[in-house]
């Protein structure tokens, strides 16, 4: 992807009311409010609906589903703790719609059968890549017919060795983050067919370059390092994973 010459012509313009928040202070990666945005317009959440925001950050994403979607939000992350996210929402005035919670989405602290929709945002794949997780860990928050709303970064295909070496560079030769990028068809083989869930929906999002780009633009250090990696070619492998699972029963 050349990150210089990038089509902006599809930017929702509910995400560019926004626009202060594609900042390094706000933005942990390429910019989760694009990837929130796409999954409501292609699957709207049912307004009132009590959601869990699962990895939440710095609390935009809650944010944005306060106030787009007109949800309750129990916004749920391992790396920021309860008070920071509290004293955000209370100086956005969301305080009364959204619930902060520090917790691991190995150990959520919830009641099963909770939750209208849980969501998760650029956050999914470093916790659930392996068999099993989803459905003895997240899937009993759920309710019945309760959805789950994946964006998370990924692969348009699994990797050949070659490109494996250049991601595994990328990762400062971390292969337990490499281990969690996968393609859509891999995360499909890994939820496979079950009696207790379906897939509704499974697609690459269309806001790729757009996430990337707030993320370029961010001036985090990161950002720019990750920059420097898509005008070696990186970007071309890589793609955004949108998934929808509704609970059955």
């Amino acid at each position: 992807m050349n990150t210089n010459n990038i089509n902006t012509n599809n930017i929702n313009t509910r995400c560019e009311n926004y626009r202060n928040f594609f900042t390094k202070e706000y933005l942990m990666g390429p910019n989760s409010l694009r990837l929130l945005d796409e999954m409501l317009a292609k699957y709207p959440l049912k307004e009132g609906s009590r959601v869990m925001d699962l990895g939440c950050g710095m609390g935009i994403t809650s944010l944005f589903l306060a106030k787009e979607a007109k949800v309750n939000v129990f916004a749920t992350d391992l790396w920021i703790s309860a008070t920071q996210n509290a004293q955000n929402f209370k100086k956005w005035g969301v305080e009364d719609r959204i619930i902060p919670i520090h917790a691991d989405a190995n150990d959520l602290p919830y009641a099963h059968e909770y939750f209208d929709a849980i969501v998760s945002i650029d956050a999914f794949h470093y916790f659930a890549a392996k068999k099993g997780v989803f459905e003895q860990k997240i899937l009993p928050f759920l309710k019945k017919d309760g959805v789950l709303v994946v964006a998370m970064p990924g692969l348009k295909k699994e990797l050949t060795e070659e490109q494996a070496d250049m991601m595994l560079e990328w990762f400062e030769g971390n292969r337990d983050d490499l281990d969690t990028f996968h393609s859509g068809k891999w995360w499909m083989d890994l939820f496979g067919d079950s009696d207790d869930y379906e897939v509704v929906m499974d697609f690459d999002l269309d806001c790729f370059d757009e996430a990337w780009n707030d993320w370029f633009k961010s001036g985090h250090e990161y950002g720019i390092k990750d920059k420097s990696y898509f005008n070696k070619g990186l970007g071309k492998y890589l793609s955004f994973v949108g998934i929808v699972i509704r609970r059955k029963h």
